[in-house]
């Protein structure tokens, strides 16, 4: 699994990559991430991404020109899913996680300031994502979580193939339940008996009759 990320802060993305199960899988060649500053494609004298928007208005609008360039460049090595994280794009979720865990290459684009030239996106976008319905300063957490979530569905990033087949929102929205570790009591508070006892059947009964269930916040 490969991912290309476009951003004017890279370093950013890089910083992220070098921490937990993200960097271990790097390490072990199950994912393979570039990053590509955006800056670098800007044919202004100052390295200039962005501009005042035609027809006024607030803010600052990225320039098609260093994207085309950027993205291009990148599909010259290998071509793939070209994503653009947007505040107007689709919310990402598990079904969509799933979906693009069987891309082979994801481009990822961070968007900052008000928005993006529109020709870039008609153009060169294959869809827009948002991790949710809240405005950021750019695009980078949003890749991060993109990165992560999607990384977690390729065989040998998570050792544990369970830990994901049964957690929640994995299939359907499916239930989760409450979980507890040691030690058995603390201040006070002790862990419910049932999962002490090692009756698999009465645990399974008391985790089903305590699930919870994601859902979207009222």
């Amino acid at each position: 699994m490969k991912f290309s990320v476009v951003t004017i802060f890279p370093d950013m993305i890089r910083n992220y990559l070098e921490f937990g199960l993200i960097k271990r899988a790097i390490e072990n060649k199950l994912i393979d991430v570039d990053v590509y500053n955006l800056r670098d494609f800007s044919k202004d004298k100052h390295n200039k991404v962005d501009d005042r928007p035609f027809g006024g208005g607030a803010g600052m609008v990225m320039m098609a020109q260093p994207l085309f360039d950027a993205v291009e460049n990148i599909k010259k090595k290998s071509q793939g899913r070209v994503i653009l994280f947007s505040a107007y794009g689709k919310i990402l979720n598990q079904k969509k996680v799933k979906q693009l865990s069987g891309f082979e290459h994801l481009i990822l684009v961070c968007g900052r300031y008000e928005g993006v030239d529109q020709r870039f996106i008609d153009e060169m976008v294959d869809e827009e994502i948002s991790i949710g319905e809240y405005v950021l300063m750019g695009g980078e957490v949003a890749a991060e979580v993109l990165i992560e979530s999607v990384s977690r569905m390729v065989d040998g990033v998570v050792s544990n193939r369970e830990s994901i087949e049964k957690e929640i929102y994995y299939n359907n929205k499916n239930f989760s339940f409450p979980q507890y570790t040691q030690p058995r009591e603390f201040r006070g508070l002790k862990v419910p008996e049932v999962l002490l006892s090692g009756n698999h059947k009465e645990i399974g009964e008391w985790r089903y009759k305590n699930r919870k269930k994601g859902g979207d916040n009222e």
